[in-house]
């Protein structure tokens, strides 16, 4: 069965979010019944197969200003898609997903979903970060 994890949107980040394309209706992830996992954000979009993820935990404590719209890490090759600051899922992968971004990939992936239990259970995760400032 199709799953679908909304976003939790703080909205003062709105009016920063929506030049972006973003939509809080319609944006979010999606893991299909065929086994996809679909990440929207606005014009960005993120697809890989199921298999290919190797995990996901849960990550707390974002700075403000760096904790919204759409951004590459700093640090490695990871990607977020934010719309909050207090928390999110980290999911891995094997093999790099590409995105318009990063042509070359990303490892990983953030995002601030409304359900992190949930989202975090489906993906085979349970390994939850203990609630520290993120470096990103």
């Amino acid at each position: 069965m199709t799953q679908r994890y909304s976003y939790a949107v703080d909205k003062r980040y709105l009016p920063l979010l929506v030049p972006l394309g973003f939509r809080a209706s319609k944006d979010g992830v999606t893991l299909t019944d065929d086994a996809s996992f679909l990440a929207t954000f606005g014009f960005l979009k993120l697809a890989t197969p199921l298999s290919n993820v190797t995990g996901a935990h849960i990550t707390r404590g974002y700075r403000w200003w760096t904790a919204f719209g759409i951004r590459g890490s700093m640090v490695d090759d990871g990607l977020t898609l934010g719309t909050n600051h207090e928390a999110g899922v980290c999911i891995h992968f094997a093999e790099k997903v590409p995105s318009s971004i990063r042509r070359s990939g990303h490892s990983a992936l953030t995002v601030t979903v409304a359900d992190l239990d949930g989202l975090t259970s489906a993906l085979g995760g349970d390994d939850v970060k203990p609630p520290t400032a993120s470096t990103d």
